[in-house]
């Protein structure tokens, strides 16, 4: 499988996929490289809820902002807290936690759209960026899925919103883009115990037993599994092979760096034609 994300500048891989495909899109993940803040947080930290200086945060916003030709005005962002919220944004959402956090979407780790001018984004630094798309329906989508999102369903939520939308799981696309990759995501019994229950009739396990009550754990395969679940045809999914811990040079990560570091952005949007 081709690697749907094409490095564009220093600062963000674009979907180029998608973006080849579909006229108008916008879809990308950022690097941590091009910004302006100061160590652990350098240089292009996209979250403002690490303890970075919050005007710095503002001027990388910017900057990218400036680059993807999308002002600030016109992104929506969220308070993201592991779970599986799924808001439908619409144009009185704009601006929302752009420019601070506290005027983020509460409690959200989903967002969709139909509208035109709207840049989707959320933050992360391991965690797994899905992004989702029904061309005939001009729907795009973006979730953040954790261990904690993952299994109770972030995924399932998406596609089952976009059901209730009029849209049949076979007309939606999904990438699942960087995030830790199985290698260098170590969980433990308790973990893996949720991902046993959610995939129980799957002969191929997305786990294995390195030590007593350890696993290596390839969120990316879980998630891909729960979307063929709820319909979402095999062949539609594309999975990134880029890993944030693995690519010291070009991704924060929350593992690799114990828990001090920034956060990346995945975003998407259709422009206005």
């Amino acid at each position: 499988m081709t690697e749907p994300f094409l490095l564009h500048e220093e600062e963000f891989f674009y979907l180029e996929s998608w973006m080849n495909k579909f006229p108008g899109l916008v879809a990308g993940f950022t690097t941590k490289n091009g910004g302006v803040s100061k160590a652990p947080y350098a240089s292009l930290n996209i979250g403002f809820h690490v303890g970075d200086n919050k005007e710095d945060v503002v001027a990388n916003r910017s900057l990218l902002a400036e680059k993807l030709s999308f002002p600030l005005t016109d992104w929506v962002c969220a308070e993201q807290t592991h779970e599986t919220k799924i808001v439908k944004v619409l144009p009185s959402d704009c601006g929302k936690g752009a420019k601070d956090y506290l005027s983020s979407l509460k409690a959200t780790d989903g967002l969709f759209t139909t509208e035109k001018q709207i840049l989707l984004t959320l933050c992360y630094a391991d965690c797994v960026p899905l992004y989702f798309i029904a061309p005939k329906h001009s729907m795009v989508g973006v979730a953040h899925a954790g261990w904690k999102g993952t299994v109770a369903g972030i995924a399932t939520s998406m596609i089952e919103s976009w059901n209730q939308a009029g849209i049949l799981s076979s007309d939606i696309h999904v990438t699942i883009g960087p995030s830790i990759c199985g290698d260098c995501y170590v969980v433990d019994d308790k973990v893996v115990k949720f991902v046993q229950k959610l995939l129980e009739d799957y002969d191929e396990k997305p786990y294995n037993l390195i030590s007593e009550g350890q696993y290596n754990l390839n969120l990316k395969q879980v998630n891909a599994e729960i979307l063929v679940k709820a319909g979402v045809p095999r062949e539609q999914i594309d999975i990134s092979t880029l890993c944030t811990s693995c690519e010291n040079e070009k991704f924060f990560s929350h593992r690799r760096d114990q828990g001090k570091s920034g956060r990346l952005m995945s975003f998407i949007g259709w422009k206005e034609e």
